[in-house]
């Protein structure tokens, strides 16, 4: 069994990688995928402290943490395609002006 140590490492390492990807990138789907890469660092952090203090409480939050980053994923990936098939890419700037020419 690896002790605790080893999955705060990992967690952190992911939470550096997503919180790289969120603020250099300009793609939305690249930024879409480091939250998600930071949300999972969460997942493991709670999996891992549910592990230590022997309740499962923890591991049930990280479930449900993974069926939201599901859930989120589909409403964003749907948001991404909107303003790709507007402007044929998809940057950070992009979705700024999608809120102001959508027809309702």
């Amino acid at each position: 069994m690896l002790p605790l140590t080893h999955y705060l490492f990992l967690s952190f390492a992911l939470l550096l990688i997503g919180l790289t990807g969120v603020l250099t990138r300009r793609n939305l789907i690249i930024k879409l995928f480091s939250m998600e890469i930071i949300l999972n660092a969460t997942s493991i952090n709670l999996a891992a402290f549910a592990r230590l203090y022997g309740d499962a409480s923890g591991q049930i939050f990280a479930v449900l943490t993974v069926v939201m980053l599901a859930l989120e994923l589909l409403v964003a990936l749907a948001i991404i395609a909107a303003v790709c098939s507007r402007w044929k890419r998809a940057t950070a700037d992009d979705e700024k002006d999608l809120s102001s020419q959508l027809d309702y």
